[in-house]
């Protein structure tokens, strides 16, 4: 499904690790999927207040929680520079949804990382 918010379609998610050889770009792009897939989610069943949508971003950090093996496997991790913008690209989704009130540390609750 086609994500239909102008904004969110064309955002740059994970500029930065894309930007940095540390974190290998195959790696960055399925958490870059994670994050186009929990825009897709919203879009698909539009949570009605912060709770809803806490319980879809969590859902997602799980997703990228396993990631974090995949980082290891390729000599890299998730360490305070892809912590800050993995969470940025959270944010940015709650926000560009109509949540800017969101508090981060909540939308990524259930990290490991």
């Amino acid at each position: 499904m086609p994500i239909t918010n102008p904004q969110v379609a064309g955002h740059a998610f994970l500029r930065q690790l894309y930007a940095d050889s540390y974190f290998p770009d195959h790696v960055v792009d399925k958490g870059r999927m994670v994050l186009l897939r929990l825009c897709e989610r919203i879009e698909a069943e539009r949570p009605s207040d912060l709770a809803a949508l806490y319980a879809l971003t969590q859902a997602a950090t799980e997703e990228f929680n396993l990631l974090e093996a995949e980082f290891e496997a390729a000599g890299s991790e998730i360490e305070t520079v892809a912590r800050e913008e993995i969470a940025e690209g959270f944010w940015f989704v709650a926000s560009g949804y109509g949540f800017p009130d969101a508090d981060v540390e909540e939308l990524i609750a259930t990290r490991d990382w």
